[in-house]
């Protein structure tokens, strides 16, 4: 759901859905490309970036994205598959009018979507989805064959942007002795992210690495961690790194094979920069972040505000703020002080880091990071409007939240890019969660959908 009650198509994360399905269609695609580029020549005769994963339908999008902006008089950079956080900062030291991401991030295959960055490697701001949006409205058209944008390939993005990631820690830090399993989620960091770990000095062991279009996030990277976790475990490494389709999230597993969280990475890059006086500011997390994480921060004297969920809503506080620093617990973290939106390759540098500095595993550094249980439900809705106005569920959440006090809390949203009501309830009595999780599920679905809840105990 978009913030703004107005919009038809740009949801919190761009715009995405089933493919073939409206409004992820070519027609749809061809159109979006043109009336951004309309919207972008206001601004005067630039440059476009479009760079995708690897999901076969990308090959599509690409095409007709490129067809739209030529109608409109944009020239177009093709970037190829690349990870979402490489288009944004390519976009920026580019200086292109903005860039275009073809994903579906976590996504399975047959779903795709696109996302903008504005030109300095940012999401889009809301005036230019409006402005888009209504551009979408009006016929299409096309400029004089002498005005139509012409379309060049770069094909060093790859190297330009795994120089970028190694120059995000000091140089006098390497990685050699170490021994980790990176995976790739057979996503668009696959021939990117292992070339950065191992130039850094570290040996590598590649998994996820051979995309055919079909098997992005199928039973690997960050959503399905557990091929991870008996990789570390069968090669007796020190870590692993689990990326998404797109990149921008990473989850970690140490060398006992546990899954480290958002939340506890974010607490070793908070910890570790404390120490050395790096950090600027607080930490911002969002309404999903554990109260186990907010009561560490506390305990380190650092500051900590929750915002809503998504990149965007941590991005605009930490510019408010000048802080530089915030994530999620699904492993999306931002440090801002070296690119605009979360890096997945970038964030388990930092986490890197701290571990050659304190020469300390992974497992040690966010052991005092104690979490509270979370239950997390999906109940699946066809209802687009505000479920806070039902009275019986506003009352089911009413009588949870009594029955935690001070020592827990529940927690009601809409996917952003999903037709999903998302349920948390977190607390310290993890058999009373998920007895209060379940209550509330029950009657969200009777209310507004037919289908079972999905679980998910963190």
């Amino acid at each position: 759901m978009s913030s703004s009650p107005r919009r038809r198509y740009f949801g919190t994360d761009g715009i995405r859905g089933r493919v073939g399905a409206w409004p992820i269609t070519p027609e749809f695609i061809l159109k979006l490309g043109w009336a951004a580029g309309k919207v972008l020549a206001r601004q005067g005769h630039g440059k476009v970036l479009i760079g995708k994963d690897t999901r076969i339908s990308g090959y599509m999008f690409e095409s007709v994205l490129q067809s739209g902006l030529s109608a409109s008089g944009i020239d177009i950079h093709l970037l190829g598959p690349m990870p979402t956080p490489a288009i944004a900062y390519l976009t920026r030291t580019l200086r292109a009018h903005a860039g275009i991401v073809i994903s579906a991030s976590h996504n399975p295959y047959y779903d795709n979507g696109v996302k903008f960055f504005s030109s300095r490697g940012m999401k889009l701001p809301d005036e230019l989805e409006m402005a888009i949006e209504e551009q979408l409205e009006r016929p299409m058209t096309t400029v004089d064959s002498a005005e139509l944008g012409k379309a060049i390939r770069i094909v060093d993005a790859p190297g330009r942007y795994v120089e970028f990631c190694k120059s995000s820690v000091p140089h006098d830090v390497t990685f050699n002795g170490m021994k980790i399993v990176v995976d790739c989620a057979n996503g668009a960091a696959y021939h990117v992210a292992p070339d950065v770990f191992r130039e850094l000095g570290a040996e590598i062991i590649e998994i996820g690495v051979e995309p055919n279009g079909l098997n992005i996030n199928l039973n690997c990277g960050a959503t399905h961690p557990e091929l991870l976790q008996q990789w570390v475990l069968r090669e007796k490494a020190d870590l692993g790194i689990a990326l998404d389709g797109d990149g921008d999230r990473v989850i970690m597993v140490d060398h006992l094979g546990r899954l480290v969280s958002g939340d506890e990475l974010l607490y070793v890059i908070a910890r570790h920069q404390k120490s050395i006086g790096q950090l600027q500011g607080g930490v911002v997390g969002t309404v999903m972040s554990n109260m186990g994480f907010e009561q560490a921060m506390h305990g380190l004297d650092i500051d900590f505000i929750r915002v809503p969920v998504g990149d965007r809503n941590i991005i605009n506080e930490l510019t408010k703020r000048r802080w530089y620093l915030g994530g999620e617990p699904s492993g999306h973290i931002i440090c801002s002080e070296m690119l605009t939106t979360g890096d997945g390759i970038i964030a388990a540098l930092q986490v890197l880091s701290a571990i050659y500095y304190q020469q300390q595993p992974l497992a040690t550094l966010y052991a005092e990071l104690v979490k509270y249980p979370q239950v997390l439900l999906n109940v699946k809705v066809d209802f687009e409007g505000d479920i806070s106005s039902n009275s019986r569920v506003s009352k089911a959440v009413q009588d949870v939240e009594y029955q935690l006090g001070s020592c827990g809390r529940v927690l009601l949203r809409r996917s952003g890019t999903e037709p999903l009501i998302r349920i948390m309830v977190e607390g310290e009595n993890e058999v009373q969660i998920q007895r209060l999780a379940k209550q509330v599920a029950d009657i969200v679905q009777e209310e507004f959908s037919k289908q079972d809840p999905q679980r998910s105990i963190a």
